[in-house]
């Protein structure tokens, strides 16, 4: 029993034909073969170096867990909890501490480079997994959808839509730790997706804020699928880049797909 993940980007069509580099970054590390930890983020249209700064967060995110999960004489050491999950203030609070850690990193690189801070500007999505327990955060746009055993495919969050098209919160907005949505559940994990907005409106009934299943479903049925990591690459990026997917859909896009296996 253990999890299985593949995630890429892919660059949208908008971007492809402006020159533009793709701004969205996705990454997981998997501790104990039980422990995964995902993230996802999209750099902002407008910020000048956002495809750094979506690099950047979640390279500082991994990195922190992976300290956490390396070192166990620190305070905020997770291993206790493992077995019986954590508490939506706990959860919370180590959500709070890890982006702050990204937001620092972040304003570190900016001034580093002699720019803005806003420049890096990106939303932030994270989860943390175990066999039996889920904890996720986010903060702007994007989605997490879930499924749990014996259970229909479930949103987590609904995406941080400003009142203005393409206008959501950033990890760089000053309000970024107080808007950030929190959630625990305490099930058996089967399957777990995290994305960037470019597949919100093929991913999410956007009408009530349902996960779609049958964009989900065969994703989950191809991580059952034994093949090797070339295979799952060449599956999931000629999905991202297919004609059908881009004629519903000009933005970039990230899918982190994580399964559960147990058997």
């Amino acid at each position: 029993m253990n999890w299985k993940a593949i995630g890429r980007s892919a660059i949208g069509t908008s971007h492809e034909n402006q020159g533009i580099v793709c701004q969205d970054y996705g990454d997981y590390r998997i501790f104990q073969d039980v422990i995964i930890v995902g993230a996802v983020a999209d750099g902002a249209g407008s910020a000048k170096h956002s495809d750094v700064g979506a690099k950047l967060a979640v390279e500082t995110v991994l990195k922190c867990f992976s300290d956490i999960n390396e070192s166990p004489q620190k305070e905020e050491e997770l291993e206790p909890g493992y077995s019986k999950g954590l508490s939506k203030e706990e959860a919370q609070k180590l959500f709070a501490t890890i982006v702050k850690k990204a937001i620092a990193k972040l304003h570190e690189q900016a001034a580093k480079e002699n720019y803005s801070v806003n420049d890096l500007a990106c939303t932030l999505l994270v989860f943390l997994a175990t066999p039996d327990w889920f904890a996720a955060m986010q903060i702007g746009d994007g989605f997490i959808v879930m499924r749990s055993q014996d259970s229909e495919y479930q949103l987590l969050f609904q995406p941080d839509k400003g009142e203005f098209a393409n206008e959501t919160t950033f990890i760089t907005s000053a309000n970024a730790v107080k808007e950030m949505q929190v959630k625990v559940i305490s099930e058996k994990q089967e399957f777990i997706c995290a994305s960037t907005d470019g597949l919100e409106k093929v991913a999410i009934r956007l009408s009530d804020w349902e996960a779609f299943s049958p964009f989900f479903k065969p994703l989950e049925e191809f991580l059952h699928e034994p093949v090797n990591g070339e295979d799952e690459d060449k599956y999931l990026m000629q999905f991202l880049n297919s004609e059908r997917l881009n004629s519903r859909t000009d933005d970039d896009k990230t899918l982190l797909l994580c399964l559960f296996d147990r058997e």
